[in-house]
């Protein structure tokens, strides 16, 4: 069963990257994502957030909202 971005919001993103190990490429996010039941949904918005790598959890979300203040 998959879940849906509720609107792409950085919370529900963050439920996808359980277990993720920091650094991370924008692809490890993808599979770490995948492995925990993300939808297409959720892999295009970890697809569009801007940067390709990530130190912490904490540069995921900073970039979940930039993405979102576009």
């Amino acid at each position: 069963m998959t879940k849906d971005m509720e609107g792409g919001s950085a919370s529900t993103l963050m439920q996808y990257l359980k277990g993720m190990q920091f650094p991370a490429q924008k692809t490890d996010l993808e599979k770490i994502a995948k492995r925990n039941g993300a939808d297409d949904a959720v892999l295009k918005e970890i697809r569009n957030l801007p940067g390709d790598s990530f130190n912490t959890m904490a540069d995921v979300e900073e970039a979940c909202g930039e993405k979102s203040s576009r």
